[in-house]
């Protein structure tokens, strides 16, 4: 009996150690894998944003949305110039602020709204959607950037 559960450890350590030496040897060996995890300094940082929606109906039958710029939250560095690009998915058009800056614009469906980004003070910014931003009209859409 402890011949067979010595032998079981074993056969689990073995499949463990088998399992990340092949996982470290596919990153290592395929180039495409090793790309996405390098950030090579000379180049500009891309950050990508779609802009979504949620439906839903209440008990009444009254229609309920709520529009969101997704990923919600996004981190840069303090002094790292980023390009934000936002993909226009749902909605017809957003027209949008970044608060604390002069940074404006608008995202179409089916469009894109490419915006460099480069802060000097750390803080807290929010994208705003004026469209959606005002009381009643549901949840606002906005997404915050954070700068460390």
């Amino acid at each position: 009996m402890r011949f067979v559960v010595i032998r079981k450890k074993w056969i689990v350590i073995a499949a463990v150690l088998f399992a990340v030496i092949g996982s470290g040897s596919w990153f290592y060996l395929n180039q495409d894998a090793a790309e996405v995890i390098n950030h090579h300094a000379d180049e500009k940082a891309e950050i990508h944003m779609v802009t979504g929606e949620f439906t839903s109906q209440t008990d009444d039958g009254r229609k309920i949305e709520a529009y969101r710029f997704d990923p919600g939250s996004i981190t840069i560095q303090k002094g790292e110039a980023v390009t934000l690009t936002i993909h226009g998915v749902n909605g017809a058009e957003h027209p949008f602020r970044i608060e604390g800056t002069d940074i404006k614009g608008v995202v179409k469906k089916g469009e894109k709204a490419v915006i460099p980004l480069k802060f000097d003070e750390e803080g807290t910014y929010r994208l705003i959607c004026d469209t959606h931003s005002r009381h009643g009209q549901g949840a606002p859409m906005i997404a915050y950037i954070v700068v460390d």
